[in-house]
């Protein structure tokens, strides 16, 4: 949980000084922020999230979380004094929605499915969810909510959108069948765009409606998350260990899969300010979850039991029985990262 109180700590520094009291959260993205909307939607016939230990220290019971606990939207609710926010799948038809809907989906990819089935590696994906999706969700739902433009900005000013953390998976799958870092940092464009630009490319154009859609709907603060150290992730230390000392940092991660993560979200924070001027009125905001989680690894004794694990990160046994442990989805040697 120290992980997510970080993450969180980092996005309630990142709003205005003097925030809006929200009404209600909208949120888009993977399995950061999903609360049970991959496990309603059937994409694994047996899915483990569905059962202990997920769920085991707050809720008592598994939800739908890629967590033991809370994650970081719910702690955001908790800090504005609003309900945890519901799943979009968990609804009942005709259900009044008064504090938002969550749309992320565990294993969800910016880039549309389709993109990932033409490159030859949709067999492993987990779902078909991605922003198109969960942007078709968020329409069917909004035509509930308001109708006309004025009465949907009306509606909207006092709403925080969270849109992400989303894009790691589109890098993960590649990844995880052998695609190299010269390989996806040709991804990275169409990644970046698919989640903020407002130039349109093919597959990158659904999400780049969908947040021109936010602001111009009256959206007044978004909140976009930048990606992860994934080279301090247990899935990248197991599956890319190398003999080599010096491919390792001071904290035992991989420095080239880190400085990846670190190239998106520099291009990330380029395509935010773009936006930013083209929608002056709307507060954009870039959320720095990889400096949030690497204070976790840089200086691991501040955060309790967490440190034990850290000062071994360079047992590939312990890193293993980690993996099987949390998140084994797909075939006992790919882990989901994105927990």
């Amino acid at each position: 949980m120290t992980i997510l109180l970080l993450l969180t700590l980092c996005f309630v520094s990142s709003v205005s000084a003097t925030p809006l009291i929200y009404d209600s959260i909208y949120s888009f993205g993977d399995s950061l922020a999903d609360t049970g909307n991959f496990l309603r939607s059937g994409a694994l016939a047996f899915p483990v999230i569905g059962e202990l230990p997920y769920g085991e220290t707050f809720f008592k019971h598994a939800t739908g979380r890629c967590s033991d606990g809370r994650l970081v939207i719910d702690f955001i609710a908790e800090e504005y004094g609003l309900p945890y926010v519901p799943p979009y799948l968990s609804l009942a038809k005709g259900e009044k929605v008064q504090h938002g809907v969550n749309f992320a989906v565990a294993g969800a990819t910016a880039l549309d499915s389709r993109f990932f089935y033409e490159k030859g590696i949709g067999r492993i994906m987990w779902t078909n969810g991605s922003l198109s999706v969960q942007l078709e969700w968020f329409k069917n739902l909004k035509s509930t909510l308001c109708n006309t433009k004025q009465d949907c900005s009306n509606y909207f000013k006092r709403s925080l959108f969270l849109v992400g953390e989303i894009g790691g998976n589109d890098y993960n799958y590649p990844f995880f069948v052998g695609g190299s870092i010269k390989q996806l940092q040709a991804l990275v464009p169409l990644v970046v765009e698919a989640i903020v630009s407002a130039t349109t490319v093919s597959i990158g154009l659904i999400f780049s409606i969908f947040c021109k859609m936010l602001i111009e709907e009256g959206a007044a603060e978004l909140v976009v998350p930048g990606n992860l150290p994934i080279g301090c992730s247990a899935v990248y230390l197991t599956l890319f260990q190398s003999p080599n000392k010096t491919s390792y940092d001071q904290n035992g991660c991989l420095k080239k899969y880190n400085a990846f993560s670190k190239y998106h979200n520099a291009q990330l924070k380029l395509a935010l300010e773009k936006l930013r001027q083209k929608y002056p009125q709307a507060k954009i905001i870039y959320a720095d979850y990889y400096g949030a989680a690497k204070q976790l690894f840089h200086a691991p004794l501040h955060h309790g039991e967490f440190s034990t694990f850290l000062s071994s990160m360079h047992a590939t046994s312990l890193i293993k029985v980690q993996c099987e442990k949390l998140c084994n989805f797909l075939n006992k040697k790919v882990m989901h990262s994105r927990v």
